[in-house]
């Protein structure tokens, strides 16, 4: 269940404090009676389902690879957005906005030098459709794109090559990802792949 709790700190006042400490003498603060969870002036936002994510190190190898294992299953299931000849674009489970894409070579890859002429032809193709879906239908103001390449540079997948497609929007990096290390994600992945599978351009 998420929840957002405030502390003693963020408005309580004296008479809403213990009377007394487990001695019988009410201390002069907190701080100095040694208790766990100091009152201070912040709220906090549970969500324990994010932990999935947060603890999971592991780098998945080819026969692991979700990128490799995605274009076996249906499109709704797997969020994939469109797919081409050599390359295909699936919305990331853990998006920084509304509408992250990635555009990932089906072939098992993870350097973007590795990737053929074919293939970074239709990476980049696929992701100036991505860009003009995004637009159009969520009205986004720009965009990050980019490859961490390596698990040093970030990659969370550093085995197989993707592309990320981020839309971005004004005032979007607010004080929740900035301070509490927390997205609030207005649309469903559902949603979101269904509203750019149909504006997705048909051959």
């Amino acid at each position: 269940m998420v929840g957002v709790v405030g502390s003693a700190g963020s408005g309580a006042d004296e008479a809403s404090m213990p009377s007394a400490a487990p001695g019988g003498v009410r201390p002069e603060s907190l701080e100095e009676s040694g208790a766990v969870g100091v009152a201070d002036d912040l709220r906090r936002l549970w969500v324990p389902h994010r932990m999935v994510y947060v603890s999971d190190h592991h780098q998945p190898g080819e026969h692991d690879c979700p990128f490799c294992a995605a274009p076996e299953r249906a499109d709704s299931e797997a969020l994939i957005v469109a797919r081409g000849e050599h390359a295909y674009v699936l919305l990331n489970l853990f998006p920084y906005n509304s509408g992250h894409m990635l555009v990932c070579p089906y072939r098992h890859i993870s350097n973007y030098d590795e990737a053929t002429e074919a293939e970074t032809s239709e990476i980049a193709a696929l992701t100036q459709t991505a860009m003009r879906v995004a637009r159009s239908t969520l009205q986004c103001d720009g965009f990050n794109l980019g490859m961490n390449q390596g698990a040093i540079a970030g990659a969370g997948v550093a085995s197989h090559l993707h592309q990320h497609v981020v839309p971005r929007w004004a005032s979007d990096a607010n004080f929740f990802p900035i301070i509490a290390k927390t997205k609030a994600m207005p649309q469903l992945l559902g949603e979101v792949r269904e509203l750019f599978a149909e504006a997705w351009p048909r051959p």
